[in-house]
Order: C-alpha cells, then sequence, then structure tokens
C-alpha cells in the first residue's frame, strides 16, 4: 500500500499559513448571519461585484425562521458565490483571500456560510479571514465616497443590535452604549406587527409614518444612565394603549394607522439621537455615522439631519443597499483585515454573539 503525503501542505486545521500578500488583493466574502444571502468581490478594496439573495419564506411566519433560513443559506450559497465571482469577472484562482460572516448572527446560518468558505480556503490553499458582522455594518461607510475622518462615531441599529461606537481606525472601534434589553430594530418591527403590519414591519412602519403626524400620539420613554439604551418599555406602552383604545372603538388603529406609525417612529428616533447627543457632546465628535439596517429609516436619517445643522455635525449614512445586511460590508472589513494580516485559522467557529475584541 502507498500512503500519500498531504497533498494540501499550506494550511491545517489548526493553524493560520503564512503567506506572501498582494499589493491588490481580490477578495471573495459570504454573509450569511440572518436571512440574507449574500456574496461580494473586492479589488484592492474597491467593490467590483455585490449579490444578495433574500429569503421570502420568512414572510408566511411574521419574523424569521431559524431552520428555514439555514436551509435556503444552503440553497442560495452555490449560486450566490457563483454570480459575485461571473460579475466581476473574477475566477477562483485569482483570489488573494476568502472572507465570511463569524457572527453576531443565528448559530445555523452563520454555519452554512463559515463551512462553504473554510473548504473553499482549504482548496484554494488561501488565507482565510473572519468578519465581525457588526464591525462590517461600520465599515460600509467606506465603500463609497464621502468618508468619515477617524476618530468618528457611529449609531449602529439592527434588528439585533443598538450601539453607540468610537471608530479610531478600521480595526479599532468601542462600544460606549448599547441596549440594555431590545435592539431599537426589534422595537419597530414588534410595534409594527400590532399596528397588523406585515413582515418585514419596520419599513412598512417607516413608510406609513411619513403620512402622519408625529406628535398625534405620545409615548413613554424609558431613560437608562449613561449612553445606554432601553426599548423594552415602549414596547409594553404601545401594546397597553392600543388594547385601551381598541376596547373603546374597535377600528382605531385602521382609523389612525399613519398618525400611529409616525408617532412611534417619532418616539423611538428621539430617544436614539438623545443619546447620540449625549456621545457627540462627551467624546468632542463633530463627525457622526449610522449604520445597520435601521440606519435606513427615512425618519431617523431625517431628523439626524436636523439635528447636524443645529449642532455643525458631519454626517455619513451609507447607500441603502448598504444599510441591510450585505457582503460588500464583509469584503470591505476583510481588506483592511487582509492588510494587516488578521487571517484566521480553519478551526475558528461561528460565534452567534460575537463582539468587538472578542477572541476566535
Amino acid at each position: 500500500m502507498t500512503i500519500l503525503s498531504n497533498p494540501l501542505p499550506i494550511m491545517s486545521f489548526d493553524t493560520v499559513t503564512t503567506v506572501s500578500r498582494s499589493s491588490s488583493p481580490i477578495i471573495l466574502a459570504v454573509e450569511s448571519s440572518c436571512d440574507e444571502t449574500a456574496a461580494a468581490i473586492s479589488k484592492n478594496g474597491e467593490l467590483i461585484s455585490n449579490i444578495v439573495a433574500t429569503q421570502a419564506v420568512h414572510e408566511n411566519y411574521g419574523g424569521v425562521v431559524p431552520e428555514l433560513a439555514s436551509r435556503a443559506h444552503q440553497q442560495n450559497i452555490v449560486p450566490v458565490v457563483h454570480q459575485a465571482l461571473q460579475e466581476a469577472n473574477i475566477t477562483k484562482t485569482m483570489l488573494s483571500a476568502v472572507a465570511y460572516t463569524q457572527g453576531p448572527g443565528l448559530l445555523g446560518a452563520l454555519l452554512v456560510g463559515s463551512s462553504f468558505i473554510k473548504s473553499l480556503a482549504w482548496g484554494l490553499q488561501i488565507p482565510l479571514i473572519s468578519v465581525n458582522h457588526m464591525q462590517a455594518h461600520i465599515l460600509a461607510h467606506f465603500i463609497n465616497q464621502p468618508v468619515p475622518s477617524f476618530p468618528f462615531l457611529c449609531l449602529t441599529v439592527s434588528g439585533g443590535h443598538t450601539q453607540l461606537v468610537v471608530v479610531r481606525d478600521y480595526l479599532e472601534m468601542e462600544i460606549i452604549g448599547e441596549t440594555k434589553d431590545d435592539a431599537v430594530g426589534e422595537a419597530f418591527d414588534k410595534i409594527a406587527k400590532l399596528l397588523g403590519l406585515p413582515y418585514p414591519g419596520g419599513p412598512h412602519l417607516d413608510r406609513l409614518a411619513q403620512q402622519g403626524d408625529p406628535h398625534r400620539f405620545s409615548f413613554p420613554t424609558t431613560s437608562v444612565p449613561g449612553l445606554d439604551f432601553s426599548f423594552s418599555g415602549i414596547k409594553t406602552a404601545v401594546l397597553y394603549f392600543l388594547r385601551e383604545q381598541v376596547r373603546q372603538n374597535e377600528q382605531f388603529v385602521e382609523q389612525n394607522l399613519a398618525d400611529l406609525c409616525a408617532s412611534v417612529q417619532h418616539t423611538l428616533v428621539s430617544m436614539l439621537l438623545e443619546k447620540v447627543t449625549q456621545a457627540a457632546e462627551q467624546t468632542s465628535t463633530r463627525e457622526i455615522a449610522i449604520a445597520g439596517g435601521v440606519s435606513a429609516n427615512s425618519g431617523l436619517r431625517s431628523q439626524l439631519q436636523t439635528i447636524a445643522g443645529e449642532k455643525q455635525w458631519q454626517v455619513f449614512v451609507p447607500k441603502l443597499a448598504y444599510c441591510t445586511d450585505n457582503a460588500a460590508m464583509i469584503a470591505m472589513t476583510a481588506h483592511y483585515q487582509y492588510l494587516a494580516g488578521q487571517f484566521d485559522s480553519l478551526g475558528a467557529s461561528p460565534n452567534p454573539r460575537l463582539r468587538f475584541g472578542s477572541s476566535n
């Protein structure tokens, strides 16, 4: 019997390979943290393709079903990656490295993306880069001009997170405030569901809010010390308010839907921007950025610009395509990690609760 030596000697399961780095790296990145399967290609930090496959299956359940999300990622990841390579006119052998979202996110969904990319890294014998999803949302600001200057303050808002982050460099960030319970995106979606709006509720609530009076109804807010947030209380307040009003008038929600949406949105956005203002004063920062899915909210964008005019802030908001989950932001983050030599081993595991500075 002849025993063949390992034909793939460069990379091992537990160690990171030492490689000669390209001065113009070409990176394939995938994003699979929740219900978007995405792939993107960057060349020397410039985005050259960005593909996203949405998962409509969750609309029937009023929220993301983790098992269904994982199955959809398995179905979508090969076609999405193939299309990203094709549109970029790049072959797999031209890649300098591959990257994936390590966390935070749904474990099953993260496993699909990480397993696929690890297999590709092993087969091509190229470096592997694991990316923090929330850090990537912030670095989406560097996909297109204009870009913020360091240091700047970023409000990162999504369905799972609400954070105030001081960004000192591409890979040096500090969370100075975050939600103590629910994320603001979850509050938007849950209240939208109470109002009878379809999934995903946040964008529907936003559209209706643009037609309503934001001062028609008043809702109590939760005061949290320092720069932290709390959004569980307003959900409960809206629930009790609607129950009482509907008890007196069954058509109350339908008759006042736009004003309800506008009032809820105004309250949630005001809670966010109150803390942003405090953080800007405490850090002496005049460059303010917003990132994450809720940064697409028209009320947040509008009120932020109003305050920016009063405070003489310079505001940075990503294009809508880079607010929600996408692989372009993963590729951008991976580019800077590549330049810094921050490669990972094939033994790195997805981490659903990954935070800035967490070890792999």
